[in-house]
């Protein structure tokens, strides 16, 4: 019989299969989150995130040569500090774990772009993003103190600062910060948009926040149920001078990725989160899903809602396959 239109001829040959697809990965939309210990002598794998580690400097320092190797352009760095307090001040100290780290790799690794985590949770005692009182999270003094470790990394020459607390303000406070301290071309990738996730739990023990943590984060991260506070949030980081904006997790907020996209210019990243990192490791483990072929179709997904850059755990086993 005979159609005027076959949509079958554009998936007939896997050559002509990539040569029409509307979406594609490669290495510049991957970040890879690292994990750098005071607390260990080189590297030590984390139970709960199968083949992620910890890493002391130097073992550190030797991932990411491998990780430059296969292609990885951009690293996200989260400390675990010997020191902890109510205060969290391990995490502004100028010879801090992570400072530390960053000059370590920019040393070594020029082009590689060093985003730097700036929050709190693993620098406190208690665990939480912040400075805890008797009534709760004391959002603007927690400010204060994340005005002070964005500094911290910029003079350490990270290239992005990341602050992922949600606390209100923390783009405009930070931005600020940078400018008087004449950091002005540090960019700020705002986790705009971040849930009160269960699946974050892998996490607490990879970046050694859990202690004796209490309670939870739900007085300061989103409900879940909410899509337009999550556009609301994005819109005022974006007023506030964000310079990139995230939205996290990834896999089951494809929709407010989709939302934001249609919103705003900005560069726009989203974070496979380690529960999600971990269930499919999970499901190929048990023989339910091709390891890699689940993680493709799932940075796909991510990128066809309008993601720009997929920070994963995976990226460096992707890139490598």
């Amino acid at each position: 019989m005979s159609f005027p239109i076959r949509l079958s001829r554009f998936r007939g040959t896997p050559a002509i299969r990539s040569l029409t697809a509307e979406t594609q990965l490669s290495a510049a939309d991957f970040v890879l989150p690292l994990f750098v210990s005071e607390c260990i002598a080189g590297s030590r794998p984390i139970s709960s995130l199968p083949d992620v580690s910890q890493y002391d400097l130097s073992s550190l320092v030797e991932e990411v040569r491998s990780c430059v190797a296969v292609g990885i352009k951009a690293v996200m760095l989260f400390g675990i500090p010997q020191h902890k307090d109510s205060r969290g001040t391990a995490a502004h100290d100028p010879e801090g774990i992570v400072q530390r780290a960053i000059r370590a790799l920019k040393s070594e690794f020029s082009d590689l772009v060093i985003m730097a985590d700036c929050c709190l949770c693993e620098y406190t005692d208690h665990g939480h993003c912040g400075i805890m009182t008797e009534s709760g999270l004391d959002n603007d003094e927690t400010l204060k103190i994340l005005q002070a470790v964005a500094c911290s990394y910029a003079e350490a020459g990270a290239d992005v600062v990341a602050p992922s607390g949600m606390m209100d303000g923390m783009v405009a406070s930070i931005r600020t910060a940078l400018d008087q301290a004449d950091f002005t071309s540090t960019l700020i990738l705002s986790y705009a948009v971040k849930y009160a996730s269960h699946f974050y739990g892998p996490f607490r023990e990879a970046a050694g926040s859990a202690g004796n943590f209490k309670g939870d984060r739900r007085h300061h991260q989103l409900a879940p149920s909410q899509r337009m506070e999550g556009i609301r949030e994005a819109e005022l980081d974006v007023a506030e001078g964000a310079d990139m904006l995230m939205v996290k997790p990834a896999g089951l907020y494809l929709d407010m990725i989709r939302d934001l996209r249609e919103r705003t210019l900005l560069p726009l990243a989203a974070y496979h989160v380690s529960g999600e990192y971990a269930m499919i490791k999970a499901a190929a483990k048990a023989g339910i899903v091709d390891e890699y072929e689940a993680f493709n179709e799932t940075f796909i997904a991510i990128k066809r809602a309008g993601a720009g850059l997929i920070i994963t755990y995976y990226a460096k086993e992707f890139l490598t396959k």
